[in-house]
């Protein structure tokens, strides 16, 4: 096969990385300081008949180049990188390995797992190897606008980008399971309608299985296993034609600006799918390996494993740093995200071992005048030393609050902490996000996310199920401070069913009435289960996917209603702190008002008292807004409450007890198991 014009190589630019078509020609540029020699492969449109090797210049910094006038987008190509292979060194190079440029835009081709891909391996990978693909592809955004939502007007929304609309009835079964499907107007009237102001989609970069789940014939729903930091999934694309990859993951942002929803990606800078010292050589490994990777001091041939996937990306490098913020800059400025949530945070602040709040990485990221305009979310630990810094990171960052996520479990499943334990984590958690001026929109709220137990599992299931996994029901947390309320699994029982849809509205109520940004995993807003497996990182089936056809759309009115309640009360969700500058919380100007159930505000030793589960809370955004009165009840008993002076109207109540718009006067009977809130 020959190519369609004649393609002449000359001399490259080290800038910018990757390769990049200049109306005349494609750029190359790849940084490998400690290679010897770079061959530039170009390949047929599949990827898989070598067509040309050609030698790349030494420029400086370590920078090979090369420009090859006449190449147009669409050249499939990839990189040979010669030089020493010494693994007790941390060398690693292998010229009988293809790799994939870090910048490529778009990926050509899968891995499956093979043996050939050990760095060991003599054999040649040249026809299965992931490679590049050039692309050029002008976009017209039109009118698109960032939403620009402020972090205490968001409602967060953690969706999987394929099984969000795998079963959407209303999808075209074309489209379903892709970037297209999320696009459609009835998603968007979904979302729009639940109240959701930012998606927070799974990862979306171009990713690898793991070999063992491609053995078991599984893969990595998840997603959590990225070989390109640049390039859109293929398998989230429709392959529709007149598309790419590109220009559908442009045309689904664009959609969700057009309904004023912001786009967050969760992001994976920690590690990469090339996992531990026996993994594959997709990449990263055979470009500059103890570059891109901490390697354990005393011995080089191993990696630190503070990811738990094998490797831990460095970024104390400033050419991995340098990477990774080009990354996020192009999905900002060519892709038109709105934020991050990263992975495994902490990893990224570690340069050389030790976390630390001064990272480059955080000043790098505050210094950018495109990146600290975005939401920046952190996954707040990862498996290394000190890996658990929750509260611990820089002003203008934001935060998954696992404290909040624990506490209302345990209260509200298990009646475990007290009442000033809830009251903290109601109140924003200021214990933990009170300092460097930061806000109680600083803790990300939540109940569930996509790793653990969805909102019906938990209270369905007092253990884990994760048997399909094909791992002995050894993986996945066992601590999940779930509850059965007295059957595992489908309850057959009246009382049991009436309890669980008692305690999924009350968590709900709780969430989104927190002082903090709330956020909800798809699906749980209408009773999505994954049958008690709390891992299903490997099930891409049924199981995961929305089962649309069963939703519960009472639960999902109720849903819409506590977000609209959160949207148009000025007192619920305040992001500020509320005063606290006695023992019994009990400040009139702070804002908020704590109750017992007689109607005093003077709980004193109530607060610490472990067998005291109900409580009131007066709240008010001014001394001349109009106040929120919130009850609770998380003992099995019903409780009777005095009300402050006045008539309260009820806007909610998760025991279906009271109508909305009913009227209440003097006192109310709480049941068990139950928030409500009510206004004058």
């Amino acid at each position: 096969m020959e190519f369609e014009t004649e393609i002449r190589m000359e001399a490259g630019k080290p800038l910018p990385r990757g390769a990049h078509w200049d109306g005349q020609g494609v750029n190359f540029s790849l940084v490998s300081p400690g290679a010897s020699a770079v061959t530039l492969c170009l390949f047929d449109e599949t990827g898989k008949e070598e067509l040309a090797k050609l030698p790349m210049s030494l420029s400086e910094n370590g920078v090979w180049c090369a420009y090859l006038r006449g190449a147009k987008p669409g050249l499939v190509y990839g990189y040979r990188v010669s030089g020493t292979h010494a693994p007790r060194s941390g060398q690693r190079f292998n010229d009988r390995k293809v790799l994939l440029d870090p910048y490529a835009r778009q990926v050509v081709g899968r891995y499956e797992g093979q043996d050939e891909f050990s760095d060991a391996s003599g054999v040649d990978t040249g026809a299965i190897a992931l490679k590049g693909k050039v692309v050029h592809e002008a976009y017209d955004w039109g009118d698109d606008a960032w939403p620009r939502i402020p972090m205490s007007r968001t409602i967060l929304y953690e969706l999987h980008p394929a099984g969000f609309t795998r079963l959407h009835p209303d999808v075209p079964e074309p489209l379903r399971g892709t970037y297209a499907a999320l696009a459609e107007p009835v998603v968007l009237d979904y979302l729009e309608k639940l109240g959701i102001t930012s998606v927070e989609l799974l990862p979306v970069f171009a990713m690898a299985d793991e070999a063992r789940l491609k053995r078991a014939g599984k893969s990595n729903y998840w997603g959590y296993n990225p070989i390109g930091f640049f390039a859109p999934e293929n398998r989230y694309w429709s392959g529709r034609p007149g598309t790419t990859p590109v220009s559908e993951f442009r045309d689904m942002v664009r959609a969700f600006h057009s309904r004023g929803i912001e786009v967050i990606l969760d992001v994976v800078y920690n590690h990469t799918a090339e996992g531990n010292e026996d993994g594959p050589m997709l990449s990263f490994k055979g470009i500059g390996n103890d570059m891109y990777y901490h390697l354990q001091p005393d011995n080089p041939s191993r990696y630190e494993n503070w990811s738990g996937c094998g490797n831990s990306l460095n970024l104390g490098h400033p050419v991995v740093l340098e990477m990774v913020l080009d990354s996020m800059r192009y999905w900002v400025d060519e892709m038109h995200v709105d934020g991050f949530r990263f992975d495994l945070t902490t990893t990224l602040a570690r340069e050389k071992r030790d976390y630390s709040i001064n990272a480059g990485f955080f000043r790098a990221v505050a210094a950018d005048p495109v990146l600290s305009r975005v939401k920046l979310i952190a996954e707040p630990w990862d498996l290394g030393p000190d890996g658990y810094q929750l509260g611990n990171f820089p002003f203008g960052w934001s935060e998954w609050n696992d404290r909040f996520r624990d506490t209302m479990r345990s209260f509200w499943l298990h009646q475990g902490p007290s009442l000033s334990e809830f009251a903290q984590r109601f109140a924003g958690s200021k214990d933990l996000f009170g300092t460097r001026e930061r806000l109680p929109a600083s803790s990300i709220n939540y109940v569930t996310s996509h790793d653990g137990f969805t909102l019906r599992d938990l209270v369905s299931y007092n253990h884990k199920h994760n048997e399909a996994n094909g791992e002995h029901n050894r993986d996945g947390t066992d601590h999940n401070l779930s509850w059965n309320c007295g059957e595992e699994g489908e309850a057959t029982l009246q009382e049991v069913i009436l309890r669980r849809n008692r305690l999924r509205r009350s968590l709900l109520t709780t969430l989104l009435l927190s002082q903090g940004t709330p956020m909800l995993v798809a699906g749980d807003e209408f009773g999505q289960t994954q049958h008690g497996n709390n891992n299903p990182y490997c099930q891409d089936n049924e199981l995961t996917w929305l089962n649309w056809k069963e939703a519960d759309t009472s639960l999902q009115d109720f849903v819409a209603n506590l977000i609209t309640l959160r949207k148009t009360n000025p007192a619920i969700g305040q992001n500020r702190w509320f005063a606290a500058e006695n023992a019994d919380f009990a400040v009139p100007e702070a804002g908020i008002r704590w109750l017992s159930p007689n109607g005093g505000d003077k709980l004193g030793s109530l607060w610490s008292n472990k067998r005291m589960f109900s409580l009131g809370m007066l709240m008010r955004a001014g001394d001349t807004s109009r106040p929120c009165l919130v009850l609770l009840n998380a003992a099995i008993q019903s409780v009777i409450f005095r009300l402050p002076p006045g008539r309260w109207k009820v806007l909610s109540d998760s025991s279906g007890s009271f109508d909305k718009g009913a009227n209440l006067e003097f006192q109310v009977l709480l049941q068990g198991h139950t928030m409500m809130v009510a206004v004058p």
